[in-house]
Order: structure tokens, then sequence, then C-alpha cells
């Protein structure tokens, strides 16, 4: 029962990183109608900025909240500059950007920072009070600024003026147009919001796989098995899906498939919700007459 509960808390601890980069999967998708394939890459990136700042002498907070804003900056820049143009672009011409994105980041990362493995800091002591038996610090932390970020979203979306505006020009941009929102604007502060939010996974994840320009792949996986579950379209099923996907993958991976195939559950879980649930367990059913 000990190792049953370890295992569960600890797919909880993966689950938060997994929702916060399915998250930012969820903002592009709701601002582009496409997956971005080359959020996970764009996430490693961030995080070598990030170890680059520590290496520098920058305090850990220090270098996260600027490894954010630099996010921030570099995927509006890259919604400004690369995807804007292409908005009327057929979807494969897309789908070839966004694998083209991914290429370019692993490349300028293992050129810039080298494609040794590189220890990444936590910002949980191993000591620290919050930690246990059952749980690390880490886990733990990990866990908290997930639900930060959850919280602080919530928040943004629901009941500020600019969240509102978002959330206006990502689900109908035709009609925000008319009112006069800028959705060219809004829509490049969602892909900034996403690749911070893409950042803090980086950040999270790289003390426990450690850092090399590969390290997002497998998680990218895991978080797009999250988004697809939850609902591609639907933020709060993204989390819900990205936390569900990492304690089956746990759970599966010690008591039924093993170590060696745990990738293997999310390909089956996505598989198996194109099959059963395409539009995911809070995505809309988008019903269309003829």
């Amino acid at each position: 029962m000990e190792t049953f509960i370890q295992q569960l808390v600890a797919g909880l601890a993966t689950g938060g990183i997994y929702a916060s980069l399915a998250l930012a999967l969820v903002m592009i998708y709701q601002a582009t109608h496409h997956v971005n394939f080359a959020q996970g890459e764009m996430a490693m990136f961030s995080t070598f900025i990030a170890w680059a700042l520590i290496q520098s002498g920058m305090p850990y907070w220090a270098a996260f909240f600027a490894t954010m804003a630099i996010s921030f900056v570099l995927a509006a820049a890259i919604e400004f500059a690369v995807i804007r143009p292409l908005h009327k672009a057929p979807a494969l011409s897309i789908v070839v950007v966004f694998i083209g994105l991914l290429m370019i980041f692993h490349s300028l990362a293992g050129w810039i920072f080298g494609s040794q493995i590189k220890e990444f800091p936590s910002p949980f002591a191993k000591d620290a009070w919050f930690g246990g038996s059952v749980m690390s610090p880490h886990q733990v932390g990990t866990i908290f600024v997930a639900l930060c970020i959850v919280a602080a979203l919530f928040t943004f979306f629901r009941y500020t003026t600019l969240g509102l505006t978002m959330r206006a020009a990502a689900q109908n941009p035709g009609s925000s147009r008319l009112l006069g929102i800028n959705v060219g604007r809004t829509l490049m502060l969602g892909w900034g919001l996403a690749g911070a939010i893409g950042a803090v996974s980086g950040m999270m994840v790289a003390p426990v796989v450690f850092l090399d320009p590969g390290m997002m792949t497998g998680v990218l996986i895991y978080a797009f098995a999250g988004a697809l579950i939850g609902g591609i379209d639907n933020a709060v099923g993204a989390i819900v899906g990205g936390f569900l996907v990492g304690v089956l993958e746990n759970l599966l991976g010690t008591y039924v498939v093993g170590t060696e195939l745990k990738l293997s559950v999310a390909l089956v879980l996505i598989v198996g919700v194109l099959i059963v649930r395409p539009a995911g367990l809070f995505g809309r059913r988008i019903v269309q007459r003829v």
C-alpha cells in the first residue's frame, strides 16, 4: 500500500508538469486551432536560458521570473513574425512550420549550450519541512507551482478586462474585430503567456530528468495526451487531463506495463481518446447543419 501511495503522489507531481505544458498547448490551439509541436522544445530552450542565468550568479527565483519574461517575449515574437503571416495558409503549411520551429530550437540549444547533460537545481531544498517519506520537497513544490499557475490564470481570464478580451478574441475573432478588439495583439499576448507557462514546466521537470536538448520529447507527448483527454479546446480539461496522465503513467508503468513501456501509455491514451471521445472529457462537440 505504501508503494501504491508513493506512486500515486509521484504521479500527481509529474502530472502538474504535464498539466502546465498541456495548458500551454491548449492556449496556442485556442488562438490558432493548431497544435504547437514545438512547445516542448521552446520550453527546453527556455530552461537552458534559466540555467545560463543561474550559472552567471543570479539567484534561482530571480532567474525563474526572468526566464518567464524572456520566454513571453520570445513566444510573442514568434507569433508576430512567423505565425501571423501564415493565418490564411493551408493547415499543412502551419504543421510544417511548427515542426521546423521544433528542429530550430533543438539545434540552437545544442549549438549554443552544448549537448552534454547538465544538472539543473531544484528551488526546494531536500530537507525542506514540507517534504516527507511519501513526497519529496520537489514533488510538493511542483504541485504547488502548478496550482499557483492555474489560480493565476483563472483569475486573469475570469476577472480582468484583458483576460476577457483574450478569451473573446480566441473564441470569436470576427465578432471581436467588430467590437474594436485588436485580435492580432491579443493573440500575440496569448502566445506569450503560453511560452511563459511552458518555461515553468521545463524548469520544474529539469531537476528530475536533467537538462539536455531532448529532455522535453516525452513530456510533450504526455502533455499532448493530457490535453486530448481533457479537451484540446478547454483549459480546465487540460489541467485535469495532465494530472490524470501523470497518475496513470506512474501506476500503469509500475504495476502493468513496466518502466520500459511507460511512454506507450501516453500513445495508447491518445489513440483511445481520438477513437472513443475525440472532443475529450471537457471539450465542446461542434455540430454543423448540412
